[in-house]
């Protein structure tokens, strides 16, 4: 099986964990809004609900940790690149800016 930490970009991986967060979220609501009841079978699932919230608020943190150390491992690379190679990350640069003028000079 793949590895999906591989094949998701970061911009994905930003947008999972924000989207987490909001299921998250809204899972705390409906408990706060179910504490009323008092029924035994509702208080046991809000207990379960409970604690599997308390895990993916941690899970969600250790991703989200991950996805900040990787992001700036990869700035730390970057700029290493560039002192290594500053000429190169020029022309690395002009390339890129000729085929942005090129796509926008053509609409």
């Amino acid at each position: 099986m793949p590895d999906v930490n591989s094949e998701l970009s970061t911009d994905s991986k930003q947008k999972l964990v924000s989207d987490m967060k909001v299921v998250v979220s809204h899972a705390e609501e409906l408990l706060r809004a179910t504490a009323g009841v008092a029924d035994e079978k509702m208080n046991d699932l809000r207990e379960r609900i409970g604690q599997s919230l308390r895990d993916a608020k941690l899970r969600l943190a250790d991703a989200e940790g991950a996805l900040v150390d990787k992001t700036k491992a990869a700035a730390r690379a970057t700029d290493d690149f560039v002192h290594e190679n500053p000429w190169r990350a020029v022309g690395v640069a002009a390339v890129v800016g000729l085929l942005l003028g090129a796509i926008i000079s053509r609409r």
